[in-house]
């Protein structure tokens, strides 16, 4: 059993939706760091382990890369650590990025919208095709 306020990889996996393999990985490439060992060997993650797992999942489906991922991470894990962590230019700068962050997933979520739309329309004309043929909609091949 972790100590108090840690958690095993497979609580976090529990937690995130991620695979014990994706949370590995993010791992390895140094997305996330597990907080400690057990005496075992086994990782051990915090609260904020998990919260940053979610933003990675969050950001994954809408296409950003790795780097970018690392560069939101470190702009939330310095503002978090602020104020004796940074100067007010450079928190400044900070917020600029976040806020460019905030405008980026924005644009993708219309874009996303805008696919979503048009793939309903699609499907409503597929369902008039089928209708014409006197075939129901979601009915097997």
């Amino acid at each position: 059993m972790p100590p108090s306020g840690l958690m095993q990889i497979g609580e976090v996996a529990e937690r995130t939706g991620l695979s014990l393999r994706t949370i590995r990985y993010y791992e390895e490439v140094g997305i996330v760091v597990p907080a400690a060992r057990s005496q075992g060997g086994f990782r051990l993650y915090t609260d904020a382990d998990v919260a940053r797992l979610r933003v990675v999942k969050r950001m994954k489906p809408l296409d950003f890369s790795l780097e970018q991922t690392r560069e939101l991470l470190d702009v939330l894990d310095r503002l978090a650590a602020e104020p004796p962590g940074i100067d007010a230019e450079e928190r400044l700068r900070l917020v600029a990025t976040l806020r460019d962050f905030h405008d980026g997933v924005r644009a993708r979520a219309t874009a996303l919208e805008a696919q979503l739309r048009t793939a309903r329309e699609f499907a409503a004309e597929l369902t008039e095709h089928l209708a014409v043929l006197g075939q129901p909609a979601g009915a097997g091949r």
